[in-house]
């Protein structure tokens, strides 16, 4: 199969536009479009509608919202004439049963559709170093790499359905609520005992409680006081419900799951909208002190 000859992308935020600017730095020409006009970066040519992109482009990356989101545009572009071909990348998280329905209603009109989540964040995203999480065929993620390559440092196939993608992608990212909020309760402890934060950082990042939260998140964004980890309390706790929606599903343990929920809940009626995730730390703090 011949590498695509003209890239979309739709959805220019705050995951997208750094993503899209990686791939206008590669051979193929970018068509652009975003409900906010002025998004795209350089290299690439903004276009006022979805339809134009579509008509141009022989694959189409996604970076949008919500699951509501993507089906309304999946749905706008299966009702655009010659479609068929072309195939849908969809880099949002949705959950499962959303990309399910996504791909329904792409692969009817004679389209194919990837269930490709990113984990990594924004820094990740300015960096190049996103992780891709392909649920397709793994002869279309062969036929991408090399776009795939400009703005991800790791690409993993982890199945062939729509909806493995998201589930990979909604467990990593309930890991990564769970690690947070329960490192700044671990760290809220050892300050109450009088131990400076990075003197515990220390301890944790060489012993068997490191997680990213210790390895990062906190030495970078907490301790510096600047909580500029890119990513929304609101985005996250938006994942966690939906793992916890897939998890009953599913009839697996959610034990933990459940609690991790009512954490986020709380940072999320607690923060302002647009805080980031990392002040998880400064509610919890907050709290015990109350």
């Amino acid at each position: 199969m011949s590498s695509p000859k003209t890239i979309g992308f739709v959805g220019l935020g705050q995951m997208g536009e750094p993503m899209c600017a990686f791939i206008c730095k590669g051979e193929a020409p970018v068509l652009c479009h975003d409900r906010v006009p002025g998004l795209t970066p350089e290299g690439g040519t903004e276009k006022a509608s979805l339809a134009e992109v579509v008509a141009g482009a022989d694959t189409i990356f996604l970076s949008l919202p919500d699951g509501k989101i993507v089906n309304e545009v999946t749905s706008e572009i299966a009702a655009l004439p010659d479609v068929a071909g072309k195939v849908i990348i969809d880099m949002s998280t949705i959950g499962p049963a959303a990309a399910k329905e996504a791909a329904a209603t792409i692969t009817g009109v004679g389209m194919t559709f990837i269930d490709a989540p990113v984990s990594g964040g924004r820094q990740g995203a300015l960096k190049a170093s996103i992780t891709v999480i392909w649920g397709g065929p793994k002869a279309e993620m062969d036929r991408h790499q090399h776009i795939l390559d400009l703005f991800s440092k790791n690409t993993f196939h982890v199945g062939d359905e729509p909806g493995q993608g998201q589930a990979v992608k909604l467990l990593n990212n309930f890991l990564s609520a769970t690690a947070m909020a329960a490192s700044s309760e671990a760290v809220l402890f050892g300050l109450s005992h009088g131990v400076e934060m990075g003197k515990i950082l220390d301890v944790v990042k060489v012993s068997t409680g490191n997680n990213t939260a210790i390895a990062d998140k906190f030495p970078n964004r907490i301790l510096t006081g600047t909580y500029d980890a890119g990513f929304f309390a609101e985005l996250l706790n938006k994942d966690v419900r939906l793992y916890n929606e897939f998890v009953q599903e599913a009839g697996t343990s959610n034990m933990m799951g459940e609690r991790v929920a009512e954490v986020w809940n709380l940072v999320e009626d607690t923060l302002p909208p647009q805080s980031d995730f990392t002040r998880v730390f400064e509610v919890l703090k907050k709290r015990g002190a109350s």
